[in-house]
């Protein structure tokens, strides 16, 4: 099998506690053709050390003021070359053989645009203390309101596809720019999900506060969900009026509805490794 470039891209501020774990996460893995950008944003808590420590192995790294954490991806993928392409922030966690499952998937599966796997946290150490299973969403699901939350950490995607999404993210979108950027992503292509964990969350001190943070993520989210809606064709939004019709936020009436085939154009997509012929397929 060949291996696809893969760029990723670390944003990171005064984060000297996690960092270190979130860039071996990414180099230990011994992927061949990684492309690792690290963009710091002028941290002056050891930071920098950290990441000179390990710059022969770090394709680009700079540590400059910036506009936050959206700015400092934008200038990652800038850089970029890679035919695939995500983040991993600087407190979260790639495992040992995501890349590589990765790559398998998008070299061997021409139809698929971006991927997700199976949302994790941690807290301390670099194991997953909860895996939780995805919970599947599609474009009508998440047009009737059900889009919390898809897991930043475990999604990667195609460089058609980011162009085609306008190739950058919008800083003057301080909180929920990721999941802006999967509404995006949603206008061009379905969501595939794989059945094994890819990232890891990790919850500290900053973000087990929440408060404010969260608070602003989720009006932020509702607003730019809003908007989404509102650019839509009148077909997709009727669509997803008939599953709140039908309720199906609901996990047994989605699975019942799908089984009965009652709304041919309503599918989650899944992608599972198959021992048999050892590869990677689309479950129908």
């Amino acid at each position: 099998m060949n291996s696809p470039k893969i760029s990723i891209v670390t944003p990171s501020y005064n984060q000297a506690e996690y960092l270190e774990q979130t860039i071996k996460s990414v180099i230990d893995q011994g992927y061949p053709n990684l492309e690792y950008i690290v963009i710091d944003g002028g941290s002056t808590d050891g930071s920098v050390e950290i990441i000179k420590k390990y710059s022969d192995k770090i394709t680009y790294w700079v540590s400059e003021k910036d506009k936050g954490q959206y700015d400092a991806i934008n200038k990652g993928f800038t850089m970029a070359t890679g035919e695939i392409m995500g983040w991993i922030n600087s407190s979260d966690l790639y495992y040992p053989w995501t890349l590589r499952f990765v790559a398998e998937i998008f070299e061997s599966l021409n139809e698929i645009q971006w991927v997700s796997g199976m949302p994790t946290n941690l807290s301390i150490g670099n194991a997953p203390q909860r895996i939780v299973p995805a919970k599947e969403r599609n474009i009508y699901d998440v047009i009737s309101g059900d889009y919390r939350w898809i897991q930043q950490e475990s999604i990667f995607w195609r460089r058609a596809l980011w162009e085609q999404a306008g190739g950058q993210l919008d800083i003057t979108v301080k909180y929920a720019e990721d999941f802006n950027l999967w509404l995006r992503f949603f206008k061009y292509t379905q969501l595939y999900y794989v059945n094994t964990i890819l990232g890891g969350f990790r919850y500290h001190d900053i973000r087990r506060g929440g408060g404010n943070t969260n608070d602003h993520y989720l009006a932020e989210a509702r607003e730019l969900h809003k908007k989404f809606k509102s650019d839509l064709p009148k077909l997709l939004k009727f669509r997803a009026s008939l599953l709140r019709l039908f309720f199906l936020n609901k996990s047994f009436q989605k699975k019942l509805i799908r089984k009965m085939n009652f709304f041919p154009w309503y599918r989650h997509h899944h992608i599972a490794y198959d021992f048999q012929i050892e590869k990677w397929k689309v479950l129908k």
